[in-house]
């Protein structure tokens, strides 16, 4: 009637598992790192799968649009600095010091740093369309929508926040007024 304890309780098999295969997906991606025109190649792909399944479909058209807001968003992200210098400057300007390009030895230059790295950019973009993909076979996703709406709405949305982050039209009256 003397009983053995398992070693490991199915809570603990199940982590260890899961730790394992975390591990193992890791060591994938730190392997693709360096070949980047394959992966977005391959991202281009998946991209031309999904938008052939929203063609041929007719239909997952909320699926679709809410992707495409979400890889603007992390486009928008890839393309802002971390430490945007305008921001920095208003402030010296509030603070009555007049900020530029570093004059003294001690001042240091900072190079341009992406608010989003190329890899992460790349992983959430693929992720999103990997899961996108997979919520068009379910028909629960199908939410029917008028889809010319959705792609003014998307465009109106592109270009508002294109103007935002890249503004033409100090430009065009700095020019004007020469």
């Amino acid at each position: 009637m003397d009983s053995q304890e398992p070693d490991q309780t199915p809570f603990a098999a199940v982590s260890a598992q899961t730790s394992r295969f975390a591990r193992q997906y890791q060591a994938y991606l730190d392997k693709s790192t360096p070949y980047t025109t394959y992966r977005w190649v391959g991202t281009g792909v998946l991209l031309l799968f999904f938008a052939l399944r929203i063609i041929f479909a007719q239909g997952w058209y909320i699926v679709a649009y809410s992707l495409g807001i979400y890889l603007l968003n992390l486009f928008l992200a890839f393309l802002q600095p971390k430490f945007d210098p305008s921001i920095e400057q208003d402030t010296e300007m509030e603070d009555g010091s007049v900020g530029g390009l570093p004059t003294k030895q001690d001042e240091e230059f900072r190079p341009f740093i992406r608010r989003l790295p190329e890899f992460k950019f790349w992983y959430s973009s693929t992720r999103a369309l990997a899961i996108g993909f997979f919520c068009t076979w379910f028909e629960i996703f199908n939410i029917p929508v008028f889809w010319p709406v959705l792609v003014v709405y998307w465009l109106i949305l592109f270009a508002l926040t294109s103007m935002l982050l890249f503004p033409p039209f100090p430009v065009i009256f700095k020019m004007k007024q020469d």
